[in-house]
């Protein structure tokens, strides 16, 4: 069973590993994109999966992010 400290040990890992995969996103938004998607897992009572699957949602949304920006720049 996760514990919160390991959660936010986690969550601290996922910041930098999405930060050095995005290095063009400021880190401060990387880690609010993090703490958003941990805060959407608050109500999960199985929290064995939560880091798993905050990297994951977060993943998701700096991709979303990353795909609207290359439509609005022109080529």
């Amino acid at each position: 069973m996760t514990n919160e400290i390991d959660e936010r040990a986690s969550v601290a890992q996922i910041t930098e590993r999405l930060s050095t995969r995005y290095p063009h996103l400021d880190p401060r938004h990387v880690a609010s994109v993090v703490a958003a998607a941990y805060d959407g897992m608050s109500t999960a009572r199985v929290r064995d999966f939560v880091p798993v699957l905050v990297e994951r949602e977060a993943k998701h949304r700096l991709r979303d992010e990353e795909a609207r920006a290359d439509r609005r720049i022109p080529a």
